[in-house]
C-alpha cells in the first residue's frame, strides 16, 4: 500500500492541494486564487470552468512539488465550502456557479419569513431558509430567471463539482446537503415535503445520490489521470462540507468539543451525538455516520480582514513582511483596554439582517490605523462570541475550543478569541484544516483509519495553546455590550440604505 493521501479544500475563492504522509506531515501544497464577479449587487459568481483548470493545475503542481509517484497516493478526498449553487445543466456541462456570500435572494427570505416558511423547514431540516442557503438560491433562479433553472440538470455543492470533474461521479455528501437544508433529519434522505415547503417540489430529480462523507464516490478517470498526472483508479471520496472537515483536521472529534473557524465565515461549532432541536441555531450539520454538528454561522469573519489589506493595506507595507503580519504586529501594540473603536463585521450582511453593513462606531482624531485594526479583529471575535452564546442557551456548552482558519495564523488573534470568549483556545498543528481533514476521510473510506477520530489521533496535534487574560475580561465585556447596542439601533438605519439601493 502507498504512503500518501492527497487532500483538497476548495473554498469561495481559493483552492488548495496537499499532500500528507500517514501522520499528517505536507509533502507539498499548492494553491490557486480564483476570481469572483459580482454582475449585480448582492450577487457573487464564479466561473466553474475556471474552479476546474485550476484545481487541475495545482493537483499537477503538488505532485510535481512532493516528487512522489502518482501510485503511492492511495485514496483523495476534497473538502469545499458549504451553500450557493454550484449548477450542472442537462448534458452535465458547468452552468452556474453561485458562492455562499451572494445575498441576492434576501427578498425572499423576508417574504418566507412572513408566510413560515421557515417553521415548516424547520421541522424536516433543523434549519431556516437564509439568503444564501442553497433551495433559497433554486428558488429565487425558479422565479427571477426561470429560463436558467429550466436548464438544471444537477445540484451540486462546490466540492461535488470537484468530485464529480475528477471522477464522473453524480454524487453528493450528508454532511454538505444537511447543512443546506435539503436532507431530512434524522434520517439523512431527501424530503418531498420540504421540497414542497421550499416550493420546490418539481427539483426532486436535480439532486444527487447523498453517500457518508467517507464513502467511495468514484475513481479518477483515465482523462483526469493525463490531466493532472494522478494514477488512473485512485478512489475518491464523496468528501465533506469544508466545516466539518477543517474540525476533523484541527483535531476536534469527540462528542461536546468545539471547533471554531475564523474564515471567510465565522463558524462555530459543536459535536454532538444527537441533532438539537432549537431553532435559535442557525444550523445542524451531520458529522460522522452517527453523530452531528450544532453551527453557528455567518459570513462575518476573517473576510473582513482580507478585504481591509486588499483595498487599503496590501501595497503600502513593509517589504519582506506579508500585509497580514503587519496588521497582527498593528494590532499588538494597541493596549485592549484602551479606547479603541467598534467595528460591526457585516460587508456580506450579519446572520440576523441580511441587509446589515459593516462599519466603524466611534472614530476620533487621535486613533490610529492600530486601532482601526484592533477594533476589526475585536468585531470578529465578537460576531463569534454572539454565536458562541446562541449555541450555550442551546444546550451546546463547551469549556475550550480549538481555532483554525486563516484568523488562526496571527500571533495575537487567538489571544483576543481567548480573551473575549473566555474560554482557554488551541491552535491546530495544522494551516490547512479543511484539506487535512478530507484526507482523513478519504483514509477512513479506504480503511486506512477506522474512524475519524483514529484518523485524527494519527495526523492532527495542536501547536499553541492561549488563555483567557481575566483582568481584561471588563474591558471586552463593556465594548461588547456596545457592540451589540449599536448593532439594535442601526438596523432602521440599514433596511433605509437597502430601499435607497433597491432604487439605483
Amino acid at each position: 500500500m502507498g504512503n500518501y493521501i492527497l487532500g483538497l479544500d476548495a473554498g469561495n475563492t481559493v483552492i488548495k492541494a496537499i499532500i500528507f504522509d500517514m501522520s499528517g506531515r505536507e509533502l507539498a501544497l499548492a494553491a490557486c486564487d480564483g476570481r469572483s464577479s459580482m454582475p449585480k449587487p448582492g450577487h457573487v459568481e464564479r466561473d466553474l470552468n475556471e474552479l476546474w483548470r485550476n484545481a487541475v493545475s495545482v493537483i499537477g503542481q503538488c505532485i510535481e512539488q512532493a516528487g512522489i509517484d502518482p501510485g503511492e497516493i492511495v485514496a483523495i478526498g476534497c473538502a469545499g465550502h458549504g451553500n450557493g449553487l454550484y449548477a450542472l445543466d442537462r448534458d452535465g456541462a458547468p452552468l452556474i456557479g453561485i458562492q455562499s456570500l451572494d445575498t441576492r435572494a434576501v427578498g425572499i427570505v423576508a417574504e418566507w419569513a412572513e408566510q413560515n416558511v421557515g417553521d415548516r423547514t424547520y421541522a424536516h431540516c433543523l434549519q431556516k431558509p437564509w439568503a444564501a442557503q442553497t433551495p433559497t438560491l433554486l428558488a429565487w433562479l425558479k422565479r427571477f430567471s426561470p429560463e436558467l433553472f429550466a436548464r438544471i440538470g444537477t445540484v451540486f455543492l462546490c466540492k461535488d463539482f470537484v468530485v464529480n470533474r475528477l471522477t464522473g461521479a453524480r454524487s453528493t455528501d450528508t454532511s454538505d446537503m444537511s447543512g443546506c437544508g435539503l436532507l431530512q433529519i434524522p434520517d439523512r434522505r431527501y424530503d418531498e415535503d420540504l421540497l414542497a415547503a421550499y416550493g420546490l417540489a418539481d427539483c426532486m430529480a436535480l439532486l444527487p445520490p447523498v453517500l457518508e462523507s467517507a464513502d467511495i464516490a468514484g475513481h479518477i478517470t483515465a482523462e483526469v489521470a493525463a490531466m493532472t498526472g494522478l494514477r488512473a483508479g485512485t478512489p475518491v471520496v464523496a468528501g465533506l462540507f469544508d466545516v466539518v472537515a477543517s474540525a476533523v483536521g484541527s483535531g476536534v472529534t469527540r462528542t461536546s468539543a468545539a471547533s471554531i473557524i475564523a474564515g471567510t465565515w465565522s463558524i462555530n461549532q459543536v459535536i454532538t451525538d444527537e441533532p438539537i432541536h432549537d431553532p435559535s441555531i442557525f444550523m445542524v450539520s451531520t458529522f460522522d455516520r452517527k453523530r452531528y454538528l450544532a453551527i453557528e454561522s455567518s459570513a462575518t469573519s476573517a473576510a473582513n480582514l482580507e478585504w481591509i489589506v486588499r483595498e487599503f493595506i496590501e501595497h503600502g507595507h513593509e517589504p519582506g513582511k506579508s500585509p497580514f503580519e503587519l496588521c497582527s504586529e498593528l494590532v499588538a501594540s494597541v493596549d485592549p483596554d484602551s479606547d479603541i473603536p467598534i467595528y460591526h463585521p457585516f460587508l456580506y450582511g450579519s446572520q440576523q439582517n441580511g441587509r446589515a453593513r459593516a462599519g466603524f462606531y466611534g472614530i476620533a482624531g487621535w486613533h490610529t490605523r492600530a486601532h482601526m485594526l484592533r477594533a476589526l479583529f475585536e468585531g470578529i471575535a465578537f460576531e463569534h462570541r454572539r454565536h458562541v452564546e446562541t449555541l450555550h442557551k442551546a444546550g451546546a456548552i463547551f469549556d475550550e475550543a480549538v481555532l483554525s482558519g486563516g484568523g488562526s495564523r496571527s500571533e495575537i488573534w487567538p489571544q483576543i478569541f481567548a480573551d473575549v470568549l473566555g474560554v482557554p483556545v488551541t491552535v491546530a498543528r495544522s494551516r490547512e484544516t479543511g484539506a487535512l481533514g478530507a484526507a482523513i476521510a478519504a483514509g477512513t473510506g479506504v480503511g486506512i483509519f477506522d474512524d475519524y477520530s483514529a484518523g485524527a489521533a494519527a495526523m492532527t496535534s495542536a501547536a499553541r495553546h492561549y488563555t483567557p487574560n481575566n483582568a481584561i475580561a471588563p474591558a471586552y465585556a463593556q465594548r461588547y455590550r456596545l457592540y451589540g447596542e449599536i448593532n439594535q439601533a442601526m438596523n432602521p438605519m440599514w433596511e433605509r440604505i437597502a430601499i435607497q439601493q433597491a432604487r439605483t
